[in-house]
């Protein structure tokens, strides 16, 4: 009977042998590590940790805690203070982390693994890189060279074998030439061999950080200052590399590219991405969220003719594109109810006061007219538009409306030259008017 009770006292223990423990330093510019399993569609909360004052946490990691993908977050914001991790299931995972540094793994063999190969692989391309930067075209130190990472890799996936690393290793193989090739032709071919060896329907490379680097590194890194013909070919590359067998995945990829052209305020290649791929990814993945928003920008993008609405004009109905008169035309989505503008509209009045060729139309998202109506009165020289409905309002979706006040500059047959984000912006935008 005794050992009876000794089993079942050290069974719940049993379930709990492994555990996720790291130190963070400097200790005071942390307070939580917080736990996720990473999946293709995002992260999912496990735990949190509380460092405490050396900078050490340790969360234990039970059984509902399967093998994959997991990312510890460390600061705000959350999508660019986090670092990504391999768990088997079984081995204590531990870590020592630094901003400068990074993450170093004390324990765990699989990311012990993982560390080593990929500096192996940086010191093996450097010395590549030394190679061509010295202009050298012996044969037999090229061969040298490219032994070298030959074996490296060869080496690493025997190491492997049988571990969930093997996935990263195996995705990551480099270009060998088969014979020496100048610096020009091992470029190209490095290029054209980038994505040859990733399983793009691998679940752990799709929960992982290493798809999203590598086609943003493939479109963005490996060629100084292409032109857009040229982006538009490596974005042609990588939906080519990714079958339409897996179209969540390839969605996701795709749009994340066209979000870096986005931010880059590429507005063609962004429509491109939108026109050739996107749109027909997020309408056969059923994302109308996605849809929508990349629609909405397509109509609202600097060179575009805006989307037109209708405008009550003397008691008729008119449009935005019937509207003549001005060189230019400054579009306004506003609210009553917005605190921000009431306080930018009287300066915008004052702004435009002295251009008599600027027309301003100011569309209001309402739930109702009262207010409306009685705010409308301190602004007798705009243009009113009431949008009800408010954020439902059909025209908030055609336009992307996601905050306001937001302002359009519009030329005189009604395209967009300018987005200012800002009342500041909007100074800047009207000087020269």
């Amino acid at each position: 009977m005794k050992k009876l009770v000794f089993i079942l006292l050290i069974l719940p223990f049993l379930g709990f042998s492994q555990t996720v423990k790291g130190t963070f330093s400097p200790a005071e510019d942390y307070t939580y590590a917080f736990l996720y399993q990473a999946t293709p569609e995002g992260a999912n909360y496990v735990n949190r940790g509380q460092l405490d004052a050396s900078g050490n946490f340790e969360i234990a990691l039970d059984s509902t805690v399967t093998p994959g993908v997991y990312k510890i977050v460390y600061a705000i914001p959350p999508e660019e203070n986090n670092f990504d991790f391999i768990y088997d299931g079984n081995e204590t995972i531990a870590f020592n982390f630094n901003y400068e540094k990074g993450v170093e793994f004390t324990q765990s063999e699989e990311n012990k693994l993982l560390t080593s190969y990929l500096k192996s692989m940086d010191m093996v391309n450097q010395t590549i890189s030394n190679y061509y930067s010295k202009n050298k075209t012996d044969e037999e130190g090229f061969n040298s060279i490219f032994k070298v990472l030959k074996d490296t890799q060869l080496a690493y996936e025997e190491s492997a074998n049988g571990k969930l690393v093997s996935a990263f290793i195996i995705a990551n193989r480099p270009y060998i030439p088969p014979k020496y090739e100048d610096i020009s032709t091992y470029s190209k071919n490095l290029k054209q061999h980038y994505l040859s060896h990733i399983d793009f329907s691998n679940y752990l490379l799709q929960s992982s950080s290493f798809l999203v680097d590598r086609v943003t590194g493939y479109v963005f890194n490996m060629v100084e200052n292409p032109s857009d013909d040229a982006y538009k070919t490596y974005v042609d590359d990588v939906a080519a590399a990714i079958s339409n067998d897996h179209l969540t995945i390839k969605t996701s990829l795709i749009e994340i590219l066209w979000q870096r052209f986005v931010t880059l305020e590429n507005h063609d290649l962004a429509n491109y991405i939108t026109e050739k791929y996107l749109l027909d990814l997020a309408n056969a993945t059923n994302n109308k969220v996605l849809a929508e928003t990349i629609t909405s920008y397509k109509n609202t993008s600097i060179g575009t003719k805006t989307p037109d609405f209708e405008i009550p004009l003397e008691g008729k109905k008119s449009s935005l594109y019937q509207m003549e008169g001005a060189e230019n035309y400054l579009l306004i989505f506003w609210s009553s109810g917005c605190g921000h503008c009431l306080a930018e509209l009287p300066k915008v009045r004052a702004l435009v006061a002295d251009k008599p060729n600027l027309k301003v139309i100011a569309y209001g998202l309402e739930d109702d007219n009262v207010k409306w109506t009685e705010e409308i009165k301190n602004y007798p020289n705009f243009t009113h538009v009431i949008g009800l409905g408010k954020w439902e309002n059909p025209i908030v979706k055609t336009y992307g409306i996601a905050a306001t006040p937001m302002y359009f500059l519009l030329s005189s047959s009604k395209i967009i030259i300018a987005k200012p984000y800002e009342y500041e912006d909007l100074e800047v935008v009207l000087k020269d008017l």
